[in-house]
């Protein structure tokens, strides 16, 4: 009897288990989609009446199984590496120190040897404020990555004094700084110079500049004996912001200074001095000239509070003809400055930075020439999904709503904020032609370095002429 009464229990109980799979599978896309529930995994489904994408969850394991958001390529113009087997950006490896923010430059003396420099990674829990800059000679070893020949060192830049009184409420940490941060290198028409973010007495924080030969083992040459023998703060025309960065400087025909301080929501620009003080914003006479029309019609759009525009690297000058060519001639009519400025998103917490390319002209009042339509994308950049430290999954099915914008599918790819332009190959400083090659150097996500090669016209295959 006891076996006959178990008997009836197993096989009831084996009935209630079937019973209770087959209510799974017909209720299973009735479950919440918004929830935290564990083991939901992220997809992307397209509502037609919408106007981007919305992102929604599935079951794992069923054909409701979510992918990463596709980023829509044609949208950007796709950069490649000149040199490298797979065509990709290289990591940039300061002896296995972690680094952001890195400049690329042709040493002086030695062949196929670089000078590079970047930020030194902080890492959590270093609450001690003090930046520094390292610096290294580097070469590019068998596996393509740019590496430190010797130990890398840290770039002499001595901590500044600023005034503390201009550093107050949330900007009052400032005072703990001690040490330079995102230092830019670069060359002018002479000279490599360095500029960089430290305390300030015109303004909390600013730009300071330095003739980066007093920096380095460079090597004997003239110096003019007045221009950044000393660490110069920058000035800029009133208003000052409170924390003043990614300033560039440029040079005209004839070999005059000027800074760059902003591209939106309108340029400012001055004739700079080598004391750091600088004439009035030259800004109005270019807008007379079409800046702003060209501006409206040419700048990617903000689509959100979430979006801004801000100024990336130093600038070159470049002739618009190849160097190959035996007519080409460096003229004004031909020749412009460029520089690369970013899109900035912040969607999800996470930082994602478009770069954009930006032509003016290089006699005043320095109007716009030409803005690149199309954002780089640097081949090897990893798209969403593809990255080990990517997102975790459950972000990307976060609803839209009308406090959360609609997240485009590109805030989910890997970040990289450029940081440099240079002419690569050595015996170049400030001017270059279509077909002579530029280093790009980046930051990667904020704990890695990287660059690439590429041919100078490829960064203006999308240029809008104004």
């Amino acid at each position: 009897m006891l076996i006959r009464g178990l008997k009836r229990l197993v096989f009831s109980l084996a009935i209630l288990l079937i019973m209770v799979l087959i209510a799974a599978t017909v209720y299973r896309d009735r479950l919440p989609r918004w929830g935290a529930q564990p083991g939901l995994v992220p997809s992307l489904h397209h509502d037609d009446n919408a106007s981007g994408p919305r992102f929604s969850q599935g079951l794992a394991g069923s054909e409701n199984d979510l992918r990463a958001p596709q980023v829509d390529m044609t949208r950007y113009r796709e950069v490649f590496s000149v040199s490298s087997a797979s065509r990709a950006y290289f990591l940039v490896d300061f002896d296995g120190h972690q680094a952001i923010n890195p400049s690329i430059l042709p040493h002086p003396k030695l062949p196929n040897t670089w000078i590079i420099v970047a930020q030194k990674r902080r890492l959590p829990g270093d609450e001690t404020g003090v930046h520094v800059e390292l610096v290294c000679n580097a070469v590019f070893r068998a596996d393509g990555v740019l590496a430190c020949v010797e130990p890398a060192a840290v770039l002499p830049i001595a901590p500044t004094q600023g005034d503390d009184a201009m550093c107050e409420g949330d900007v009052a940490y400032f005072r703990l700084n001690e040490g330079p941060h995102d230092a830019r290198v670069f060359f002018g028409p002479w000279a490599p110079y360095t500029i960089y973010g430290s305390n300030a007495v015109h303004t909390c924080f600013s730009q300071w500049m330095l003739d980066f030969r007093l920096l380095v083992d460079w090597g004997f040459e003239f110096y003019h004996e007045d221009t950044f023998r000393q660490a110069t703060e920058l000035q800029r025309p009133v208003p000052y912001g409170v924390v003043e960065k990614n300033w560039f400087v440029f040079w005209d025909a004839a070999g005059a200074l000027y800074a760059h301080y902003d591209i939106a929501p309108r340029r400012a620009f001055a004739r700079l001095s080598a004391d750091g003080s600088v004439g009035e914003d030259l800004a109005p006479l270019a807008a007379a000239a079409g800046d702003d029309r060209c501006m409206q019609a040419h700048l990617p759009r903000l689509e959100s509070e979430l979006e801004s525009l801000h100024q990336a690297t130093n600038s070159l000058a470049i002739t618009l003809c190849r160097r190959a060519d035996p007519t080409c001639q460096e003229t004004e009519d031909n020749t412009f400055i460029l520089t690369i400025f970013h899109h900035k998103s912040f969607y999800q917490f996470h930082s994602v930075y478009e770069p954009y390319v930006m032509l003016f002209r290089r006699s005043a009042p320095f109007a716009l020439y030409g803005l690149s339509t199309k954002p780089l994308w640097i081949h090897g950049r990893r798209r969403p999904g593809e990255w080990e430290e990517d997102l975790a999954a459950a972000r990307w099915a976060l609803p839209t709503t009308e406090e959360a914008p609609p997240v485009p599918p590109e805030a989910y790819s890997e970040m990289m904020f450029m940081t440099s332009v240079t002419w690569k190959n050595h015996g170049l400083k400030y001017h270059g032609y279509l077909d002579d090659i530029v280093f790009l150097g980046f930051g990667i996500e904020d704990k890695q370095t990287g660059g690439i090669d590429v041919l100078a016209g490829d960064l203006l295959a999308d240029i809008r002429l104004c």
